[in-house]
């Protein structure tokens, strides 16, 4: 089982095609241009519309800033990442100014999101790990260091243990994210 991993740090903001904000993709998965998952971190910097993809679902939580409101929903930092259609391109509206998010989008297959506070067993095709604030992931019998804003990631997992320590227990900042085909 080898890990992968990418920090958002190490890439480079890319504009959105809206000018509301600018997007730096940790990963395109299992291809850049054929995509079953995509994870980013986004800085939204006004309000406005978030751009549709048609047959897509998101997941957005605030990892940075005030928050801001979707659907008429705040959210801040500490939310649940907020699952939705992204074919509906809802508007955003800031609270308190420019404001970071991890979004996590799905185009085929099935992606699931749940708090890294649990201990994971992998027994998906694709398993990966996004940490707020940094911490250690220890899978098996080795350990990888994540600095702040990392996403780490295995294709093909061994059925072992796979455990998220971070400065915040709760688990309210890192997620285990599972993909598989159903």
């Amino acid at each position: 089982m080898s890990w992968s991993k990418v920090s958002a740090v190490d890439v480079t903001p890319q504009a959105w095609a809206n000018n509301g904000g600018t997007t730096r993709e940790l990963l395109a998965w299992p291809h850049a241009h054929d995509w079953a998952v995509r994870v980013s971190i986004g800085c939204v910097s006004r309000n406005g519309p978030f751009s549709a993809f048609p047959g897509v679902h998101r997941w957005l939580a605030v990892v940075r800033g005030a928050g801001l409101r979707l659907f008429d929903w705040p959210q801040s930092m500490g939310d649940e990442p907020l699952g939705f259609d992204g074919g509906l391109a809802p508007e955003a509206e800031l609270i308190g100014g420019e404001t970071e998010v991890f979004n996590a989008m799905e185009r085929r297959g099935n992606l699931e999101i749940t708090p890294a506070s649990r201990v994971l067993l992998p027994r998906s095709p694709w398993v990966g790990l996004f940490t707020v604030e940094g911490g250690l992931l220890e899978h098996g019998h080795r350990a990888m260091p994540l600095a702040p804003l990392t996403l780490a990631w295995c294709e093909s997992p061994v059925t072992q243990s796979c455990v998220f320590t971070g400065p915040d227990a709760t688990g309210n900042h890192a997620w285990w994210l599972t993909w598989s085909e159903e």
